[in-house]
């Protein structure tokens, strides 16, 4: 009877994880540290930027604000999900909706409160955030073009945070900026593609429902063949370090990118194309360490 108990506990347990999407916030973690080492505050000592007890607050609300964020998105979501993803929908169904705003509420209070210590501006930013969150999941998802546009700003919102807080305003900043958020948006448009089945019959008003799928790649097109304006320009006219060899890789992805979706036209060949784009945003976080390999020794030392 013990073992059960701990059995369903373990699931409930991986279901919230799940439903959170533990991995990807593990993920934003570690990026805001490494942008604020190696890009936002790459002047500063290696220790005061690791050690800054607001930059580590700034970093957890950041957290629990995206794991709220998951959640009220999975509650909306939940019908959909059903469809697109049965497999997923059916762990994260192990854990009640009730528990689920619970949690939702909870992660949100614990947030802003958090955000008071380092400044009021801080807890305007992310009740801002929390609400932008929310506005997002009730309505604009179902916009076209606009939920696409408002995910991949929601999505850079972490480093943004950062970045006010270093007020760093270098143009290198910009550039990786606004790679980062043409790669995300082209992310989101391919989910639409790959999501067209629960879309449907939950009535969201996406672009591939309501153009087709060939104008919706066109639109992704566009984006792929705009993301090749900052990583020429992070090659050629940048100092960017090791991660130079970064962006060009990319560009080779992008052109392989390109090919496979002018010839994408199921389900699988849009998961396939998404998880392209995931492993290179990935790829990005880790490649940062690429900037100055010297540089964290250096700073120790």
């Amino acid at each position: 009877m013990l073992r059960r108990k701990n059995k369903l506990l373990l699931l409930k347990v991986l279901s919230l994880f799940s439903v959170v999407r533990g991995y990807n916030i593990l993920i934003i973690i570690l990026a805001q540290y490494l942008a604020s080492i190696y890009i936002l505050a790459h002047e500063l000592p290696l220790r005061r930027v690791v050690l800054d007890i607001n930059l580590f607050i700034i970093v957890v609300s950041s957290a629990l604000v995206i794991a709220s964020g998951y959640i009220i998105n999975n509650f909306y979501d939940a019908e959909k999900d059903l469809i697109n993803k049965p497999r997923k929908s059916m762990l994260d169904r192990l854990v009640s909706q009730r528990f689920k705003l619970t949690t939702y509420f909870v992660l949100n209070f614990l947030a802003v409160i958090a955000a008071s210590y380092v400044s009021f501006k801080a807890v305007f930013f992310f009740s801002a955030y929390i609400f932008g969150i929310w506005i997002y999941s009730h309505k604009l998802k179902r916009i076209p073009f606009v939920g696409n546009l408002v995910s991949a700003l929601l999505a850079i919102a972490p480093f943004f945070a950062v970045f006010v807080y270093y007020r760093n305003f270098e143009k290198v900043i910009f550039v990786h900026a606004t790679f980062l958020f043409l790669l995300i948006l082209a992310r989101e448009m391919i989910k639409d593609l790959e999501n067209m089945t629960g879309d449907m019959a939950q009535n969201y008003k996406t672009i591939p429902i309501l153009y087709g799928g060939r104008t919706s790649k066109v639109f992704i097109t566009i984006l792929i063949l705009l993301t090749f304006i900052p990583s020429l320009l992070l090659i050629t006219k940048f100092d960017v370090g090791y991660m130079s060899y970064y962006f060009i890789g990319c560009v080779a992805f992008f052109v392989l990118f390109l090919i496979l979706l002018a010839k994408s036209q199921s389900k699988k060949h849009y998961v396939w194309l998404h998880n392209i784009l995931k492993l290179i945003i990935l790829l990005g976080v880790f490649s940062i360490l690429l900037i100055n390999v010297d540089l964290v020794l250096h700073r120790i030392l």
